[in-house]
């Protein structure tokens, strides 16, 4: 458990829990029981040195700060949004929450409490355990991947039939062109964007509307202009198949479809290529070129299918290692999430930690709809908020805030911190936070276990979210005894599903481990999980559910009437919306602004530093304007999840982002909002 001990000194390992593709190692010094630094594992093979300043901040910041840290069950005591509570035990607070869920049960039916979670922590036990509850009492779900990534999910299940099993990182060393088309590691993996995206040879393009700090240090920038992704797909697609750079055999043995898509194919010449996406035809055959010749990765990124056609741009581009054999081989793959622990273990068995004989109560529903249903006294009488904080992370944020406004409405909030969301609570519980629990870590880009180990004992009153769960069905009166397995139980069987040969002792002491000593080249069988067993780019699946039967060449609409489209991506200071309230994180981020590109600002009238309004139909949002290339003319920019409560304004971008729904999945489409900009005198 620990690297050594000497005079009250311990070194201990432990791994970060953050939803980020780093899956970072941690080494929390601690002196005479008590922690003085939370950093890096400079053995980690992701980390290797320091933790990104973000989580080096916020781990030595706000999360040691007992004053401002939850540290004991809170009972409203003023109006909803006031943030004024009362303490109360931990004894009352559940008899309180039980009777209230026992009343709603009997007088609406148990799908009327809804619960709501996401990554506020991604390890195992406290990211998964909380929902055998709620399936067992047949509350109703609200899908976390929508607030997110469920249209990537849904389209690569046409595909592919997974979604989860990427390529392994390690085989980059074999690969001559590795290619990121909507991500931004330099923000959301730090370690992956400074050490892995740096050790090899390939050549890096990097497709993003946005000019990050990915996208500069690559060997090749496709600036495309938002919403023509399958368009770029499509050209790409066309020079590669003009140039006899697609797969012939691979494509006979391995691929349906593809004389189906091919009219549409030839039709996307680069010229028209360029008129549909704003890039230089001579980019566009470079990347076709690189990239097929190969060996090469395929990274799509989350922020890629969160616009209107998004499953539909997600299936465009799974369509280019396909075609030209990139999968399958070493150096060579596609990228959206690793299930680590699925693809170490046995692939098809039940995760130890959801129990399927429960998951027969009401369909989830969609984070889309949330802000409408919350106001709907017949749709929901309780929201259960654990893992997420949904007032600074959700669309429509003025009518979100006025469902959680509802008197009627019993809301309990479970997190470390009193975050936008619990202000609203009826019942605010404090969850202990990851240095204060066992638990295990799986990456979801590298293809390793981490080991959570407690390092202090939990703040105040404090719980892990599972104990919390526990506790309540004790509470409730509930028997089923898959609600209250011990932790060291669940962590045994999730080793032994994810293939890793180590003990949990003896993960301690290493802090992680490969599911797999050598590197994976998954999909090495040609196998795929569709009803074909083959890569679908013609799908009777999609078709059957009302989508086109083959991906689309099409570009979104131009705004009209003056208004511009503004795009959310991830801050870098921030993780999701966690960190947000730390006082160090706030200084870094500076004010809250907006970017927009030199020719938009003069065609509006707008100078560097300016005040600037921006509306729409959902909300308004007065920033300072920031005038850089860095987006292309008619974007805008403003970075996601600050916390409502450290802004003036008490809103974010939230406040002008819209509910409407992906082509598939239901999932966020915010990078499609429009909003008009005018200038503040």
């Amino acid at each position: 458990m620990t690297m050594s001990t000497t005079n009250q000194e311990e070194w201990i390992k432990t791994t970060c829990p953050r939803d980020c593709y780093d899956g970072c190692g941690i080494i929390v010094h601690k002196r005479n029981g008590k922690i003085i630094k939370v950093k890096g594992n400079r053995d980690h093979p992701s980390t290797r040195g320091p933790l990104c300043a973000k989580c080096a901040v916020s781990y030595n910041g706000v999360w040691l700060d007992e004053n401002a840290r939850l540290l004991y069950p809170l009972k409203r005591s003023g109006t909803k949004g006031s943030g004024k509570f009362e303490r109360i035990s931990w004894d009352d607070a559940l008899a309180e929450v039980a009777n209230k869920f026992g009343d709603i049960d009997r007088e609406h039916g148990a799908d009327r409490i809804y619960h709501t979670h996401y990554t506020g922590t991604c390890s195992v036990i406290a990211g998964q355990f909380p929902k055998r509850f709620f399936d067992h009492i047949g509350a109703t779900e609200v899908d976390p991947d929508t607030i997110c990534n469920a249209a990537g999910h849904a389209a690569l299940s046409y595909v592919f039939g997974d979604s989860t099993s990427g390529f392994d990182p390690r085989t980059s060393k074999d690969s001559k062109c590795i290619l990121i088309w909507g991500a931004n590691p330099a923000h959301c993996g730090p370690h992956v964007y400074q050490h892995w995206l740096r050790e090899h040879d390939a050549k890096v393009i990097v497709v993003d509307p946005v000019r990050t700090e990915t996208a500069t240090s690559a060997d090749l920038h496709l600036q495309v202009r938002p919403g023509s992704d399958a368009a770029l797909a499509f050209a790409m697609l066309h020079i590669m198949k003009e140039e006899s750079l697609v797969d012939e055999t691979y494509i006979k043995n391995h691929v349906q479809g593809y004389e189906e898509v091919l009219p549409s194919i030839e039709n996307c010449t680069p010229e028209w290529g360029q008129s549909e996406t704003g890039i230089p035809t001579t980019l566009i055959e470079q990347a076709a070129r690189s990239y097929a010749r190969g060996p090469s990765l395929l990274w799509l990124g989350q922020g890629l299918q969160r616009q209107p056609q998004g499953g539909n741009v997600f299936r465009a581009c799974a369509m280019l290692p396909a075609i030209t054999g990139n999968i399958g081989k070493p150096g060579a793959g596609f990228y959206y999430l690793n299930d680590t622990i699925g693809i170490g273990g046995r692939r098809g068995d039940t995760s130890v930690y959801e129990i399927p004989e429960l998951n027969d109560g009401p369909s989830p529903v969609s984070q889309m709809d949330m802000p409408a249903l919350l106001q709907d006294p017949a749709a929901i009488q309780s929201y259960v908020v654990w893992n997420c904080n949904p007032l600074a992370s959700n669309p429509n944020q003025a009518s979100m805030e006025k469902g959680l406004a509802r008197e009627d409405l019993f809301t309990v909030v479970i997190d470390c911190f009193m975050t936008d969301t619990a202000d609203y609570a009826d019942i605010v519980l404090p969850a202990a936070s990851f240095l204060e629990f066992d638990d295990v870590c799986s990456s979801y880009f590298h293809l390793t276990i981490g080991a959570q180990v407690q390092c202090r004992v939990p703040m105040g009153e404090s719980l892990p979210n599972q104990e919390i769960f526990r506790r309540l069905s004790s509470a409730m009166g509930l028997e089923d005894s898959t609600l209250y397995e011990d932790d060291r139980s669940v962590i045994e069987h999730t080793l032994r599903d994810s293939g890793i040969r180590e003990t949990w002792q003896e993960l301690t002491e290493q802090g992680w481990a490969h599911v797999a000593d050598e590197p994976l080249i998954l999909w090495s069988d040609g196998h795929f999980a569709t009803p074909s067993g083959k890569i679908e780019i013609a799908s009777e699946r999609a078709e059957a559910d009302g989508l086109p039967r083959l991906p689309q060449a099409t570009t979104d609409p131009e705004p009209k009437n003056g208004k511009l489209r503004l795009i959310s991506p991830a801050a870098k200071w921030l993780m999701n919306s966690s960190f947000g309230n730390d006082r160090n994180v706030l200084k870094m981020m500076g004010p809250e602004t907006v970017t927009c590109h030199p020719q938009t600002a003069s065609d509006l009238g707008i100078g560097d530093g300016d005040r600037v309004r921006l509306s729409n139909e959902v909300g308004e949002l007065v920033l300072a304007a920031c005038i850089s290339d860095t987006v292309t003319p008619g974007a805008l920019i403003v970075y996601k999840s600050r916390w409502l409560k450290t802004e003036k304004s008490r809103a974010n971008v939230n406040r002008l982002c819209i509910t409407r729904k992906t082509d598939m999945g239901e999932s966020t489409s915010v990078h499609a909002t429009e909003v008009t900009v005018s200038r503040v005198d």
